[in-house]
């Protein structure tokens, strides 16, 4: 497997770029979360992953069900623009991230969301609103938004299943092309909660959904095992 090459900047401005064979990621402050390039099958895909840890886990992946690209694609935050592009030897163009404002600068946050600014400073994308197959601690799925299961542990396409917290305030797992209750696998029973009902997940690992008040309807974390790793349920 080919080795990485990771840059440790907290802004990054436009004109700035990544290469699958260069600087292939930008990493957050204090090294655990990288955006960027990863491997995937015998190609390259863009994402956010644990950059502090060894299986350098994925948590976000952008258009993921596009094809892996070659090592000679390059990811720039245009200089003239302000997008954040995935530009192919075919001498394709695709957008990263749909914004309708410019950004001016891009930063990866110890969060694991990776955020970009406009000229004010101000959020206009973040990957933390479009999240894919996990919820990282203090990322909030509000309603009606899902998650969907990845085709395995290196495949990040979209797989079987997807958890959404619907607007009637439960949260449900279904199989993918079956979204009625009598197919769903799983479902936490909490109803009536409005349009502004949310699944949140704390630093200490707690995971728990909130009702449109603020109050906690459900608190999840009992229902996993009691041997796994604090965020994983």
């Amino acid at each position: 497997m080919r080795a990485f090459s990771l840059n440790l900047v907290s802004n990054i401005s436009r004109g700035s770029s990544l290469s699958p064979t260069k600087t292939s990621s930008w990493l957050s402050k204090s090294g655990l979360y990288a955006f960027g390039f990863y491997q995937r099958g015998n190609g390259y895909s863009v994402g956010v992953f644990l950059a502090g840890i060894p299986e350098k886990t994925v948590v976000w992946t952008a258009n993921r069900n596009v094809p892996p690209v070659s090592g000679n694609a390059t990811l720039l935050l245009t200089d003239a623009d302000g997008r954040l592009v995935l530009q192919t030897e075919q001498d394709q163009d695709t957008d990263i991230a749909d914004i309708s404002q410019t950004a001016s600068y891009v930063s990866m946050l110890d969060t694991g969301n990776f955020v970009l600014y406009n000229s004010d400073g101000d959020i206009i994308w973040q990957s933390f609103a479009y999240p894919t197959d996990a919820l990282l601690p203090t990322q909030i799925l509000p309603a009606p938004n899902e998650l969907f299961s990845s085709l395995s542990e290196t495949d990040q396409s979209t797989g079987i299943f997807f958890l959404r917290m619907q607007r009637d305030g439960n949260l449900v797992l279904y199989p993918i092309g079956n979204p009625i209750p009598e197919y769903a696998y799983w479902q936490s029973e909490t109803y009536d909660m409005g349009d502004k009902g949310s699944l949140n997940l704390d630093l200490d690992g707690r995971l728990y959904i909130l009702n449109a008040t603020g109050f906690t309807s459900k608190n999840l974390t009992h229902e996993c095992l009691e041997d796994r790793e604090p965020y994983i349920c």
